[in-house]
């Protein structure tokens, strides 16, 4: 057991932080996060897990705890709960809760909650995070520059980024002082 499960179990008194229940428990961090900590993760059933990971199975019945959870005093579980709610599309229940400026921000970083548009392109990063106009980013491989004679280093930071309309696929930004298209497979977003 790590030191971050045992923490999370000590918090949520060996229970699942959504439904309460007391087996098969596994740590689950929110993204854009992808290292568990106390600060970013939750103690969930791996049903729920499994159902957070793949939209395709959610079973609401499963999710009846979000009304308790929603109320945690633990930063990540209210904000696991409302992109939970998001999801479900239970507005009523989600109009009141209360998060700040910053956490609504964690919150909707995946893209739940927003309007549902089929036509809509979203850009997201290797991570599920949704990159707008003006993010910064991080490459996550080496990458060679077609029509240019350099290779783009993976930990390279592209600022003030520009995404491309019409791809979900691309990005635009200057690595090097040059102006490129970049992946969006390839990238991370950095806060």
């Amino acid at each position: 057991m790590s030191v971050i499960e045992r923490k999370l179990k000590d918090r949520s008194e060996s229970k699942c932080e959504i439904s309460g229940a007391e087996l098969d428990l596994v740590v689950y961090t929110l993204p854009p996060y992808t290292e568990e900590s106390l600060a970013h993760s939750v103690l969930l059933t791996k049903q729920l897990k499994d159902q957070v990971e793949n939209p395709d199975i959610m079973n609401p019945n499963d999710w009846r705890g979000l009304s308790d959870s929603m109320w945690n005093e633990n930063l990540p579980v209210q904000i696991l709960s409302w992109r939970m709610l998001a999801r479900l599309k239970n507005i009523d229940t989600l109009e009141m809760m209360y998060l700040d400026e910053e956490a609504l921000e964690w919150a909707k970083a995946t893209g739940e909650g927003e309007e549902e548009d089929e036509n809509k392109i979203v850009h997201k990063d290797s991570n599920g995070a949704i990159l707008k106009d003006g993010d910064s980013v991080v490459l996550i491989k080496d990458l060679d520059v077609k029509g240019a004679t350099f290779t783009a280093k993976r930990g390279a930071a592209v600022h003030n980024i520009k995404v491309v309309w019409d791809d979900a696929n691309l990005i635009e930004g200057r690595v090097e002082n040059q102006h490129i298209y970049i992946l969006t497979q390839y990238v991370k977003k950095t806060k």
